[in-house]
């Protein structure tokens, strides 16, 4: 079974407000990152939330007590808990802050048959991010501060890298400019 984790935890400091309850486009961007996923035939869907905590429709919400210390954290807490599912043979890792994304650029990386798979965009790494549940642990215990899976992820030569920009984009919202192209 395949599961979805959206991290979404931030407080948004360079935007000003937390970026999970941010409204764009009429909708709020986890409501939007969590539609995405089931559209991409995802049904068990987890978010990981914590400088702004409220109800998600049609996902599991995980509270990150300790969002202060970074998307590492984030990370760590919704492996933990996805680990508990016995039936679970993957996860797809997105962030919250991706208005660009896509039900199809998310459906490329799930139905991808590789073990590790990463989306990029104008050849750099993004998101999302597929790990079979053999690596979990290990990514857990690389994830750090802001860097999430990036040290796991550094040097290996079995990650398979899946361009997405014919089907969507991999900007992200970190300020009140960024708004401005959404």
């Amino acid at each position: 079974m395949h599961v979805g984790l959206i991290l979404a935890a931030g407080s948004g400091s360079r935007l000003g407000t937390p970026k999970a309850s941010l409204v764009v486009g009429g909708h709020r961007l986890v409501d939007r990152a969590v539609n995405n996923f089931m559209a991409a035939g995802i049904t068990e869907i987890y978010v990981v939330l914590g400088a702004w905590q409220g109800e998600v429709q049609s996902a599991h919400v995980i509270v990150n007590e300790n969002w202060q210390e970074g998307m590492g954290s984030s990370l760590r807490i919704g492996l933990e808990q996805i680990s508990r599912i016995e039936a679970a043979t993957d996860v797809t890792i997105s962030l919250v802050d991706l208005p660009g994304m896509t039900p199809d650029a998310i459906g490329r990386i799930v139905q991808h048959p590789g073990d590790i798979v990463v989306g990029t965009f104008s050849e750099k790494p993004g998101h999302p991010v597929k790990f079979a549940k053999k690596y979990w642990s290990e990514v857990s215990q690389c994830a750090q501060g802001d860097i999430g899976a990036r040290n796991f992820l550094k040097g290996r030569d079995d990650v398979q890298y899946i361009p997405l920009d014919d089907l969507a984009t991999g900007k992200d919202i970190d300020t009140p400019e960024d708004l401005l192209d959404h």
